[in-house]
């Protein structure tokens, strides 16, 4: 008669698991190599937030900064009565706009309308200072400046 810690495996405990143990770890493997160059390939899931508040006749803050080469959420907040216009036609031409269908006038603007806001993912091109305006508004003083290091 055979005791448990006699015969083939004398002194081991067999692990009837093992196999499927290693399958298991390689499945995970590839699984995880297949995904990593997807998640590093979306630039947006680390995107920077810059938000601009369009107010009747104002922008607050009148100057951004953003970073060359960094992904970017704008966020345009219309809390004024009137429509406005993010309007910087050098800065959106050179900037990587993730959906151009959110542009206006040919790409040169955003519009925000009344009580409403929007949210842009870009990329900022080159460095260097840039114009804001909001097209309609400027001969009220509606100007600010964009600066991308």
């Amino acid at each position: 008669m055979r005791r448990d810690n006699e015969g083939l495996h004398a002194g081991r405990r067999t692990r009837p698991y093992a196999p499927m143990t290693k399958i298991f770890a390689r499945i995970v493997s590839a699984v995880l190599a297949l995904a990593a160059p997807a998640l590093a390939a979306d630039p947006w899931s680390h995107a920077e937030v810059v938000t601009e508040v369009m107010f009747d006749n104002r922008f607050e803050p009148d100057h951004l900064t953003f970073r060359s080469g960094q992904p970017t959420e704008l966020r345009l907040e219309n809390r004024g009565k009137d429509m406005h216009e993010f309007t910087a036609p050098t800065f959106l031409a050179a900037a990587k706009v993730r959906d151009k269908r959110l542009l206006a006038n040919g790409g040169t603007d955003i519009v925000v309308q009344a009580g409403k806001s929007i949210r842009i993912f870009l990329i900022p091109g080159p460095k260097g200072q840039y114009d804001l305006t909001c097209a309609d508004h400027d001969w009220d003083g509606m100007v600010g400046g964009i600066t991308v290091e």
